[in-house]
């Protein structure tokens, strides 16, 4: 089973994680560079935050090459499953009902994407018999 780290990621953290979600194993400068596409962070700052995230746990850090290799710890699907059990049972008291209405009234949903989820609903009801 996978282990879970101890502390919920932060926004930032986030982002590194969805970098080497995408890319895999990549060393300080990859990250860095693939966050920069998108809005500028300092080299030092991500360097920090990928020791913070693997003294949490978050990330595990290859240190066999000269630059050291940074991976996610759980694959995307655990992590997303984790963040959102924590807020269904926080927030909405346990109920997926009041969260997915929470989460579609606000914002624009479109057909394709409510097709989407009718069919993921038939699919999970299906399953659960």
């Amino acid at each position: 089973m996978t282990k879970e780290p101890l502390q919920k990621p932060t926004a930032s953290e986030l982002e590194i994680l969805r970098v080497l979600w995408m890319r895999g194993p990549s060393t300080v400068r990859e990250v860095h560079e693939a966050l920069n596409e998108k809005k500028a962070m300092g080299y030092t700052t991500v360097l920090k935050l990928l020791q913070i995230m693997t003294a949490k746990g978050t990330v595990r850090r290859d240190e066999g090459q000269r630059a050291h290799v940074y991976e996610a710890c759980q694959p995307a699907t655990e992590t997303k499953r984790q963040l959102v059990s924590d807020v269904l049972q926080r927030v909405f008291e346990g109920s997926a009902s009041e969260l997915m209405i929470h989460a579609l009234e606000g914002r624009r949903t479109s057909k394709k994407e409510l097709e989407e989820l009718r069919r993921l609903l038939d699919e999970y009801e299906r399953s659960a018999r």
